[in-house]
C-alpha cells in the first residue's frame, strides 16, 4: 500500500514532487533573465533615460542658472517663444543643410571606397586599416587638424594653392560663404569610415556565385551591382544612412572647435544653439525646449525609417 501510494504520488505531480513547480519555474526563469539585464539597463536608465525624462521636464520652467532662483512652472511658454524665434529656425534650416549635406557624400563615397576594398587587391589589408584611421580620433582632435589646413597665413591647403598659382588662399572658416561648405568637408572626411565599414560587412555578405550567374548572362559591372549587389546592399545602406543622419544633425564638437557657430551663425547648428542658451546665457529652460524639439524631429526621422523598413520587409 505504501509503494502504491507513493507511485500515484509520484505519477500525478511527477518526477518534480510538487504540484507547484512548473508554476514557479517561468518566475525563476524570468528573475534570472532580468538579473542578467540589469548591468546594461541601470546605466541607461541613469544615464539616457533620467536625463532625458529631466530635460523634458525642465523644458516646461522657466530654470535659469543661478543657485538662489527660483524655478517656476510656465507650461508651453518656452515653445510658445521658439515658433518665434528667427534664430532657432535659421539655425534648425543650418542643421538639416549639414546633416544632408554630409550624409549624402559620406554615402557615395563610402560606397565607392567600400567597392573598391572589397576587390582582391594587393596590401588590401593595409588600405583597410589606413581607411578606418580618421574613424579612431576624437572629434576634439579632428578639428584642430582641420583648423591647421585650414589656416589662412600657414595652412597646407593654402599653401597649395598658391604654389599652383592659383591665387592667395582664403580664410576658409571666417568666410561667409566658405565656412560652411569647409566645416562639410571635413564632416565627410571624419564620418566617411565607418559608413565604409558597414557597406563593406554588406557586400562581403553577397554571395560570388551570384555575380558569377549574372556574368555569364552577359551582364556588365552596373547591371550586376543593380541587380545583385545593391538587393543585399540596402538594408545596410539605409540603416547606416539613417543613423549618419541622425549622428550629423546631432553634432556639436566638430562645428564647436572649427567655428564655434561663426561666422556670423553661419554654422550654428541646432546643438550649438542650444549650447550657447543654456551655458552663456543660463536659459535652461529655454535650452531644454530646444532639445525637446530636435528630440521629436529625430523621433519622426525614426519612425518613418521604420516604416519604411517594415514594409519593406512585408514587400519581401
Amino acid at each position: 500500500m505504501i509503494l502504491a501510494s507513493a507511485t500515484v504520488r509520484s505519477g500525478r505531480h511527477g518526477p518534480s514532487g510538487s504540484p507547484h513547480d512548473k508554476q514557479t519555474r517561468p518566475v525563476n526563469r524570468n528573475a534570472g533573465t532580468w538579473f542578467l539585464v540589469l548591468p546594461a539597463l541601470i546605466p541607461i536608465l541613469i544615464l539616457s533615460v533620467g536625463p532625458l525624462l529631466y530635460g523634458i521636464a525642465l523644458a516646461f520652467t522657466d530654470a535659469q542658472s543661478g543657485r538662489t532662483r527660483s524655478t517656476q512652472w510656465v507650461g508651453g511658454l518656452n515653445f510658445q517663444d521658439l515658433l518665434h524665434d528667427a534664430l532657432f529656425w535659421d539655425s534648425f534650416r543650418i542643421g538639416l543643410l549639414w546633416a544632408v549635406g554630409v550624409t549624402v557624400p559620406q554615402f557615395v563615397l563610402a560606397l565607392g571606397l567600400a567597392l573598391l576594398l572589397n576587390q582582391n587587391l594587393r596590401m588590401r589589408w593595409l588600405a583597410r586599416a589606413l581607411a578606418i584611421i580618421p574613424w579612431a580620433m576624437p572629434e576634439v582632435v579632428v578639428g584642430i587638424m582641420w583648423r591647421l589646413v585650414y589656416n589662412p597665413d600657414a595652412g597646407i591647403l593654402n599653401e597649395t594653392i598658391r604654389d599652383l598659382g592659383l591665387g592667395d588662399g582664403r580664410d576658409w572658416l571666417t568666410g561667409l560663404a566658405t565656412a560652411l561648405p569647409a566645416v562639410v568637408v571635413v564632416g565627410v572626411w571624419a564620418g566617411m569610415p565607418q559608413t565604409t565599414v558597414a557597406l563593406l560587412a554588406g557586400l562581403q555578405n553577397t554571395p560570388h556565385e551570384l555575380h558569377e550567374a549574372a556574368a555569364l548572362d552577359g551582364a556588365g559591372a552596373w547591371r550586376r551591382f543593380r541587380t545583385v549587389t545593391w538587393p543585399v546592399l540596402r538594408p545596410v545602406a539605409l540603416s547606416i544612412t539613417a543613423l549618419n543622419f541622425i549622428w550629423n544633425f546631432n553634432s556639436f564638437a566638430l562645428v564647436y572647435v572649427l567655428t564655434n557657430g561663426g561666422p556670423g551663425g553661419r554654422t550654428r547648428l541646432p546643438m550649438l544653439f542650444a549650447y550657447e542658451e543654456a551655458f552663456r546665457y543660463g536659459q535652461f529652460g529655454y535650452a531644454a525646449a530646444m532639445g525637446c524639439v530636435m528630440v521629436a524631429v529625430i523621433s519622426v526621422i525614426l519612425a518613418v525609417y521604420l516604416v519604411g523598413r517594415l514594409r519593406g520587409g512585408e514587400d519581401r
